[in-house]
């Protein structure tokens, strides 16, 4: 990468992940839509969209770092980060081989820059991913990877980065165009494959980080291919959707033996094999029909967390289907809570206690959602600007979206209940805000320790009734602290009281409340929800 006194090499590193992100962004839904190996799952450009985001925000907390003083980072410390992040962010398939390959990248050019220099990045970049995958399959990204390194070897003596960039960049044209004469599953469905479509996308936008243009051929998707005969294709794995139930991926921290020894016990439970990492950090990727015993093996080997476990066949149940007109995304504190909202209609994401979704998560709900227009109800005020975040990231994708400014679970509950897809978009958003505004909210908490409050010293233990988010109650038990919360929402008014019980609120509080209500405040009707496990042990909105 070139470095001049303007554009020091840690900013060119900026510039890819920012450059990269952006590319995939917009071609994301095109690389969804060809992704037909090894599971024909439809997410591939979402998992490497996903995987680019998380690189992109380890590069730009390095350079956070640096804001209280006048230098940049080094670029060392830039492409270490992008390596981390990729591997601690990794999605799928796609994301996870290309952690490997820019980790494989980051281990050289961490030592140096210049054209050498990435020539021998992308050999390596190369060399590690395929080496990650346990049964390595031609047609596929690592192919792609693999003659983006060749070409860039063959670039003249003494080329510089942007020379050998642009080399490698037309040298994975060329692989990604050839796929389909490699792998049958793509012949099939006459598409390049998706992971490799993602790695020159990227390789693209590397060029235009390293010259300051982009590529003078931007790679467009050729005729679709046609065999001539079974002859055309070899044989192999077809990809056909006949695999394992399941997608198991965790980060993993163990050593270099476990490891070894964990990828022969995955290797012997499944396929799609792909094992990344190292200095004690990893990110394990199988498709398996037991995902138990993936995960044991993991807590065998090391300690794994970040486990996520997707289900193919309800992802091959939805997959690719026509956009909706509209729909609505919501966030909810409690599993009882999603299943009511997905029984409405909606896409959920849950919030577990401590743990808040990123934008990128809302991003991926809004593009499971698979809606040209799409209300987003975040349901937290702490949530405000990461709702904005990935409404612009899915805005970038051409989806025109809302986010409706809801504080609490019960206003998004109120909201959803007057969405009416029928209606024009703006009149609908107006509706849902104007129902949500109109929601009072409060819920019931367990003070942890003595504390000032609003309304006065609480001692550990005590039951704090918060209303639009202060305390305004403290009392001594859940059944008297929620009657006295009603009340004083009720003394301002209202129709309708929403109650949501926690997982451990036993459904005698919701009648004897029902009753209290029904004693003390005429004409109004109260419903109650079980909201799971969702931390709170009642939440209450007043309409």
């Amino acid at each position: 990468m070139p470095q001049t006194a303007d554009e020091p090499d840690a900013v060119a590193v900026r510039s890819w992940c920012s450059l990269a992100l952006e590319a995939l962004g917009r071609e994301r839904e095109a690389i969804d839509a060809i992704n037909v190996y090894p599971v024909a799952d439809g997410d591939t450009g979402t998992n490497l969209y996903l995987t680019v985001e998380s690189a992109a925000a380890a590069v730009e907390a390095v350079f956070a770092a640096h804001e209280t003083g006048t230098s940049v980072p080094s670029a060392a410390d830039a492409v270490r980060a992008m390596a981390h992040g990729a591997l601690i962010g990794a999605r799928g398939n796609s994301g996870t081989i290309l952690a490997q390959l820019l980790r494989g990248m980051a281990g050289v050019l961490a030592e140096g820059t210049g054209g050498d220099r990435m020539r021998l990045a992308l050999d390596r970049a190369a060399a590690w991913a395929r080496e990650a995958v346990a049964h390595p399959v031609e047609g596929t990204v690592l192919t792609v990877a693999d003659r983006a390194a060749a070409a860039a070897a063959q670039a003249a003596p003494g080329a510089d980065t942007a020379e050998v960039a642009r080399a490698a960049y037309e040298g994975a044209r060329t692989a990604l165009d050839a796929t389909p004469g490699q792998l049958p599953a793509l012949a099939r469905a006459g598409v390049v494959d998706a992971g490799g479509r993602g790695l020159v996308t990227l390789l693209g936008a590397l060029v235009e980080a390293v010259s300051g243009r982009g590529p003078e051929r931007p790679y467009e998707t050729p005729v679709p291919f046609v065999p001539v005969g079974d002859a055309e294709c070899p044989a192999g794995d077809d990809g056909d959707g006949g695999g394992p139930a399941f997608e198991v991926i965790y980060l993993l921290e163990a050593g270099d033996e476990a490891v070894e020894r964990l990828r022969a016990r995955l290797d012997a439970l499944g396929d799609s094999l792909v094992v990344v990492g190292g200095d004690g950090l990893w990110n394990v990727h199988v498709h398996v029909d037991d995902a138990g015993a993936a995960v044991e093996a993991g807590v065998e080997a090391g300690r794994p967390y970040r486990i996520r476990i997707t289900h193919f066949a309800a992802d091959r149940a939805h997959a690719r289907p026509e956009p909706a007109r509209r729909a609505v995304v919501v966030v909810v504190p409690g599993d009882g809570l999603a299943a009511l909202c997905r029984e409405a209609g909606a896409t959920t994401v849950l919030a577990r206690p401590g743990e808040p979704p990123a934008s990128g998560e809302l991003a991926e709900a809004v593009h499971r959602a698979h809606a040209r227009e799409v209300v987003l109800l975040p349901n937290d005020a702490d949530l405000r600007h990461t709702a904005a975040a990935a409404a612009e990231q899915a805005r970038a994708q051409g989806v025109r979206v809302a986010v409706i400014p809801t504080r609490a679970a019960v206003q998004g509950i109120a909201a959803l209940a007057v969405h009416e897809p029928d209606r024009s978009f703006d009149e609908d958003v107006v509706a849902m805000t104007s129902a949500a505004g109109a929601t009072r909210y409060a819920e019931l908490a367990v003070a942890e320790r003595q504390s000032w409050t609003t309304a006065g010293i609480c001692q550990a233990g005590d039951i704090l009734g918060l209303i639009d988010g202060d305390v305004a109650v403290i009392g001594q038990d859940v059944p008297g602290t929620a009657r006295k919360v009603l009340d004083r929402m009720l003394a301002a008014g209202g129709e309708l009281v929403t109650l949501v019980l926690g997982e451990n609120t036993p459904p005698t509080l919701a009648e004897a409340l029902e009753q209290h209500v029904r004693d003390g405040h005429l004409a109004v009707d109260t419903t109650t929800y079980r909201g799971g496990h969702q931390g709170a042990p009642l939440l209450i909105g007043v309409e």
